[in-house]
């Protein structure tokens, strides 16, 4: 095992990330909504391993959904500005927010639930589309809720992932799973936001079709 790898240099780098305190447990969540790549998964263990299963969990929640929030509500102000003109043209953006207009909470609320589905294509497309700012708060709140008790939980002990390796893999095996369905329920509302397309599209057609008759 490697030496950066000890118990006892985890345990370091957890009194060291208590010590700055509570708010960057919240920031670092926060700012990962505005900036994707960052790790929010490592972020949550982090805060569950230093401040405690509850705590951390809560710390990272708030977080979590007042980036995701944040992320919405400039998408809503802004995104049909000439600047990010370019978000709205995207053929597959124009079919997520006619859908999400379509079905409203239950979707958005299972994509969120997953923590490997894209959560700020799901900010984007929710601040373009017409789903209100109480809806879209409460799907945050509640899909968020359950996958950052999920990450939580799971990562609360890291030092047992290194002295207890069936609870590793264990937890290797649940990561997959979470990451298989919320990749196959991903794939499954393209195909239906595909299929709602094509219908809009059929219909349009029709009527069309109709008029100049």
């Amino acid at each position: 095992m490697p030496e950066w790898f000890s118990l006892e240099t985890l345990t370091n780098l957890t009194h060291d990330y208590r010590a700055l305190g509570p708010l960057i447990g919240i920031l670092l969540p926060f700012l990962e909504a505005f900036l994707p790549f960052l790790p929010l998964v490592v972020f949550i263990v982090a805060n569950v391993n230093a401040y405690g299963l509850l705590f951390g969990f809560l710390i990272s929640w708030i977080g979590s959904v007042a980036g995701s929030y944040a992320v919405f509500l400039v998408i809503r102000k802004y995104g049909r500005a000439r600047a990010l003109g370019f978000i709205t043209r995207h053929i597959k953006i124009q079919k997520l927010i006619k859908w999400v207009e379509r079905n409203g909470f239950g979707p958005l609320f299972l994509l969120v639930c997953f923590p490997f589905t894209p959560s700020a294509l799901v900010n984007i497309v929710a601040g373009l589309s017409d789903m209100k700012k109480n809806t879209y708060f409460w799907t945050l709140a509640l899909g968020k809720l359950i996958m950052i008790f999920v990450v939580s939980f799971i990562g609360s002990d890291i030092k047992a992932l290194i002295t207890q390796p069936i609870r590793t893999a264990i937890v290797i095996l649940v990561i997959a799973i979470l990451w298989f369905v919320g990749k196959a329920i991903e794939k499954r509302l393209n195909k239906k936001v595909e299929a709602d397309f094509r219908l809009i599209s059929s219909e349009r057609k029709n009527k069309r079709g109709e008029s100049l008759e």
